[in-house]
């Protein structure tokens, strides 16, 4: 009787690590003889069973744990080889085979593998039935039962063994990974084991058994004639067999097999696809050989039937014999076509370049043109509906859906002075010439609206562009989204742009050859601008019908007989800061270059910059412009765009109040001598006479309105131009605020400023902090502080950016604080100019005296130095005294 007890010199290790029992033999624990001592780690105390909780393992467990079972060898047990858990230290192999892991069989027993059992990876899974590896007491009692369920996979081996033939089934070894059961059987005395194999398949064809999985394959059953090996890794079973050629015994020569042999042994158990012998001039150790069935189950038959099989030397296995050692391999597909496209980038890269594009044009293209032909014709607009005309007209009284009644009177007198202008433009619309339209005039002019809705007004088919919008964006694909969205060119993907260029960066630092999958901010603006031409024309066409008289004509023909069918291109804000961004405004050039020559539309530009020229002579170079130039309007058409605001909105009071008469004694009337003289101060710009309108009507004077706007524009001066640090240094500015102070002093005293003259001053030629004189006014020019006059293509003049500037600029020098804070700052920067002179004369006089002997001709270069040192001491001196008076103002007055 074997026994065990705890050791008493190791209690304590029962709660935190296990047990350590001794075990012993005799009746009683105490006087038996001590046979070891066997340690039970605290993982053994709870075992884990599927569909059940964690139970400790009671003593009456370890003790049956430690009995022995020496039974017989032949008493027929089910033994489980695969658990179906996921603990790794589970072992699946049986107790009695767990050294080597392989089904050892008596001299006159045989083992017999029967297949399509179980469906395949079906490790892990609850079975419907019950679970044959964990079934272990009841299962050959199912067995021998003869009323056994359909489904019951020990049923199912029964069936497919013969009755005929008084087979005794020693063990059953279920391989569920395998989809398989082995079963080990002893040979009766008058049938062998071959014929016992013969009369299973006999009997499983004429009876084939299919499973409910596997409804086409039925039952099947082979001899194993190696040595199986009950491994529980995860492998799965695949079609292709690795034979590894062993000797039978360690330290023997081992023969590699024939592809005629490996044939005749493997065929016999599924249709096979391809033998593929080791590489003669291979060095791998064991030689090898693989085998390709059609199908899965064939493949698990073979493996399970010949793994450890000995190849005897009448079958090619040589004189000591050669032993198979069978394992699944993955089969390596071959992908010519993938290699050849990964070992030729540089063919490869360029044609896959060609293909998105070509499914870029093919499939975008269409619907970015059917966006930019909605854009234009704005036939999806709500304001172009039916219903929304309808209700603008129901509800023009209570919603004000259009420009005020006042605006548009008192801009019927600007268009009324301005009707040549407008026809002259409608007139250039209906003629073929292929040049630009140019409209030109200073900011608030009236430009757009002159050209939008009066000279286009009764006009489908526009599209306006704003340079403005384009030119200031932040980034390539900010530009790019900007660009879109003006002609309606979507969908955009401007983010692509900088992953296409990492793409492209990274295949050729790898390949060498650049793939193409970015684009430059040139080639994307230009295919923007070439859809939205092909749309253009498309819209051109749209109207044409096969009932003309000239319908047979080509494209380019009836267009260029039909102008008036031609759609309008109005591109705002051109030449807008042309110091940054030059490529958009060329590329913008060319586009209208090519629409007006391919008589595709009619394309008018809108500046402000007298410099457009030079733009847009590159793109058209043998043609003369179509220039209108808008100024500021005249006194009589200033005052009557004022008088029309106050009139229209005095006879809006009077048909919209019943109490007109009280409304009329509380009118305000300008009065007409002072509202000149207010308008001969203010000038003709549009937007501010609108300004002062709109002042007047709020109940100010025209005096009090003119001194709001020029008191507004002072402040605006004073602190765009005139505050410390708008210098070159912020990266915006190419002037200095001495050089704008010196402007708006002079141009306070004088309405026009010779362009050279300003130029030859201390200020613009010795300037500390802008020393290029031209560039400074150029940005004065670009910021409307001042205007420059031309003439025969040469500056000449320099007057003031706005007409209401020239009141302003009086004010700003009329301030005596500000006037003195300002020029001392003007005197302190020119005394370091001539103090920098005097440096420099000095250092050129020590230079000279320290020459041993005076030469000849060095004494009229001292007496100039010495001059120069004077006179610039005097202007010093001078400079000095001003400062001391400007000091003085500073301190004494507010």
């Amino acid at each position: 009787m074997v026994s065990w007890a705890a050791c008493d010199t190791c209690s304590s290790k029962v709660v935190k690590q296990g047990f350590l029992l001794r075990i012993t033999f005799g009746f009683d624990t105490g006087h038996g003889e001590e046979l070891a001592l066997l340690w039970v780690p605290r993982t053994m105390l709870a075992t884990r069973q599927i569909g059940l909780g964690f139970q400790s393992l009671p003593c009456s467990r370890i003790q049956a744990a430690l009995n022995l079972n020496r039974g017989p060898r032949l008493q027929a047990k089910w033994v489980p080889s695969i658990q179906l858990t996921q603990r790794a230290w589970n072992s699946t192999i049986p107790p009695e085979d767990e050294k080597d892991g392989h089904i050892e069989t008596a001299p006159n027993e045989s083992i017999l593998w029967v297949d399509n059992i179980f469906p395949l990876r079906l490790v892990g899974l609850r079975l419907p039935w019950r679970n044959p590896e964990t079934d272990i007491p009841g299962l050959m009692k199912r067995f021998e039962n003869s009323s056994l369920g359909v489904m019951d996979p020990a049923s199912i081996v029964k069936r497919a063994l013969p009755s005929d033939i008084s087979l005794r089934v020693t063990e059953i070894l279920p391989r569920v990974k395998d989809g398989g059961v082995f079963v080990k059987f002893v040979n009766p005395p008058e049938v062998t084991a071959k014929e016992v194999e013969e009369k299973v398949a006999k009997l499983l064809a004429e009876k084939p058994i299919k499973r409910f999985f596997s409804p086409l394959r039925g039952v099947q059953a082979g001899l194993v004639k190696g040595v199986p090996w009950l491994e529980d890794l995860q492998r799965y079973p695949k079609a292709r067999l690795r034979i590894e050629f062993v000797p039978k015994n360690p330290g023997e020569e081992a023969v590699e097999l024939s592809q005629e042999s490996l044939y005749s042994m493997f065929r016999r158990y599924g249709s096979i696809s391809d033998i593929i012998s080791q590489p003669w001039d291979s060095k791998v150790l064991p030689k090898y050989a693989y085998v390709d069935f059609f199908f899965v189950r064939d493949a698990i038959m073979a493996r399970n039937c010949l793994h450890g099989f000995v190849v005897p030397e009448e079958l090619g296995g040589g004189k000591l014999g050669t032993k198979f050692r069978i394992s699944y391999e993955r089969r390596t597909k071959p992908h010519r076509v993938w290699d050849w496209i990964t070992n030729h980038p540089r063919i490869v890269i360029p044609v896959i370049v060609a293909l998105l594009t070509g499914l870029t044009v093919v499939v975008f293209d269409p619907i970015r043109s059917f966006f930019v032909k909605a854009h234009v014709s704005r036939k999806y607009r709500l304001s172009n509906s039916r219903v929304y005309r309808w209700l603008r007209q129901q509800t023009s009284d209570i919603f004000a859906l259009r420009r005020g009644g006042a605006e548009q009177a008192g801009l019927n007198a600007v268009w009324s002075h301005r009707k040549d202008i407008i026809e002259q433009i409608q007139a250039w619309l209906m003629e073929t010439a292929e040049t630009f339209i140019v409209i030109q005039g200073p900011r608030g002019s009236g430009k757009r609206e002159l050209v939008l809705e009066q000279a286009l007004k009764d006009r489908e088919n526009i599209l306006v562009i704003n340079c403005k919008e384009i030119v200031e964006a932040r980034g390539e694909s900010a530009i790019i989204k900007k660009m879109a969205s003006q002609v309606g060119y979507r969908p955009i993907f401007s983010w692509a742009n900088s992953m296409s260029s990492m793409i492209d960066l990274a295949i050729q630092s790898t390949t060498g050859v650049k793939a193409g999958f970015s684009e430059t901010l040139d080639s994307q603006l230009q295919k923007i601008l070439q859809t939205s031409a092909s749309a253009l024309q498309a819209l051109d066409l749209e109207s044409r019908s096969k009932n003309d008289a000239d319908a047979s004509l080509p494209a380019d023909a009836y267009l260029e007989a039909h102008p008036e069918k031609r759609a309008v291109v109005v591109i705002d804000n051109f030449v807008y800061n042309n110091n940054d961004n030059t490529l958009i405004y060329d590329r913008i050039a060319d586009w209208a270059a090519a629409l007006v020559q391919s008589d595709v539309a009619h394309v008018i530009f809108l500046t402000n910059d007298s410099s457009y020229t030079k733009v847009l002579s590159k793109s058209l170079p043998d043609r003369v412009f179509r220039h209108v130039a808008l100024g500021d309007l005249s006194p009589d058409v200033a005052r009557g765009f004022i008088l029309g605001h106050v009139n229209a909105d005095q006879k809006a009071d009077e048909s919209n109040d019943d109490n007109s008469a009280e409304k009329q004694s509380v009118a305000v009337v300008p009065d007409l001598a002072e509202l000149d003289a207010c308008i001969g101060t203010l000038g003709g710009r549009l937007t501010d006479l609108e300004y002062l309108a709109r002042r007047i009507k709020a109940g100010q004077s025209p005096k009090q309105a003119v001194a709001g706007i020029t008191e507004q524009a002072s402040s605006e001066i004073l602190k765009m131009f005139l505050l410390p640090g708008k210098i070159t240094s912020d990266g915006e500015h190419k002037w200095s605020v001495e050089q704008a102070w010196y402007l708006v002093n002079q141009l306070s005293k004088n309405d026009v400023l010779r362009y050279n003259e300003v130029l030859l001053s201390d200020t613009f030629a010795s300037s500390l902090t802008a020393p290029d004189g031209e560039s400074a006014l150029e940005g004065l020019v670009n910021a409307e502080l001042i205007t420059v006059r031309s003439h025969a293509g040469r500056p000449r003049s320099i007057m003031v950016g706005k007409p209401v500037y020239q009141a302003a600029f009086r004010q700003l020098a009329a301030d005596k604080v500000l006037s003195a804070k300002m020029e001392l700052a003007r005197f302190k920067e020119l005394v370091k100019i001539e103090t920098g002179n005097i440096d420099k004369a000095e250092k050129e006089l020590v230079m000279l005296g320290s020459l041993p002997s005076q030469p000849w001709g060095a004494h009229e270069r001292v007496q100039y130095l010495l001059s120069k040192v004077d006179g610039a001491q005097k202007k010093i001196t001078e400079y000095e005294g001003e400062m001391g008076k400007l000091k003085k103002v500073i301190s004494t007055q507010y």
